[in-house]
């Protein structure tokens, strides 16, 4: 919420955007849209305000929240969809919002049964919904990281969600360093070098891991037709749990928006 002085700020660039609009706003009517207003945080309105000058119209309420609505890093319907999808893959690391999880979690039963279309009608719905219930709570967008079992998939979603600003260098490096290993060793200065810009070489223990990696990989391939099921059914179980954790936690953040 605006402090005082940030609303009187609010107030003075009101009037100074209507006149450039050619219109005409009286105190009452100011006041009243700096009330309608004023959850939203400074640096947002800012933005709306400048783009209801550039494309021009009447300055109201209603165009100003467009403008600062679309502008709060939602990704829209179908990015929305996309991303959901990638939790699909157990080893893919996604970087998600609290409302596409939420719609993931709406849209599971028919995902699960093997209604794609089905599903994706669902998903968008409810992600509409919670996207439109978040604004008009004018709640801020929150990224957060589903890990997954790939390690350096975990680096390329993280450093990429850190480029797109979708989440803060700082928390950046602290996710690096929570979902990989130590910083202080040179493992993870060659982890958290991709943010930093430094220079380290892996541990032999490292090595032995990629090593180890490696070898599952040609395990893989010389298997035995009965071992190749086994698996996938393995493959299959670890993608379930990983649904049912999403899901889990999408309840939780609805309990949550509930007993607000």
């Amino acid at each position: 919420m605006l402090n005082d002085a940030q609303q009187e700020q609010l107030l003075l660039s009101l009037f100074a955007t209507a006149e450039v609009m050619g219109q005409q706003l009286t105190q009452a009517a100011a006041l009243l849209m700096v009330e309608d207003l004023r959850e939203y945080a400074e640096p947002v309105l800012t933005a709306a305000l400048r783009s209801c000058r550039i494309e021009g119209g009447r300055l109201t309420v209603a165009s100003i929240l467009k403008q600062a609505q679309s502008a709060d890093g939602r990704p829209g319907k179908d990015e929305a969809w996309a991303i959901a999808m990638t939790t699909n893959d157990e080893f893919e690391t996604v970087v998600l919002t609290d409302e596409i999880q939420l719609a993931l979690a709406a849209a599971k039963p028919v995902l699960d049964a093997g209604d794609k279309v089905g599903a994706r009608m669902a998903f968008i719905s409810a992600y509409e919904r919670f996207v439109g219930q978040a604004r008009e709570d004018a709640k801020p967008v929150n990224w957060h990281v589903s890990v997954g079992f790939d390690a350096n998939r975990r680096i390329q979603a993280v450093t990429k969600a850190v480029e797109m600003q979708r989440i803060p260098q700082e928390r950046g490096r602290l996710y690096l360093a929570d979902l990989s290993v130590t910083p202080v060793t040179e493992d993870g200065r060659a982890v958290v070098a991709l943010l930093t810009g430094e220079v380290a070489r892996p541990s032999p223990k490292l090595q032995e891991k990629l090593a180890a990696a490696r070898n599952s990989m040609l395990e893989m391939r010389a298997a035995s037709a009965k071992r190749k099921d086994e698996m996938r059914i393995e493959a299959a179980n670890e993608l379930a749990d990983r649904r049912a954790m999403l899901v889990q936690q999408a309840q939780e953040l609805e309990a949550g928006r509930t007993a607000q």
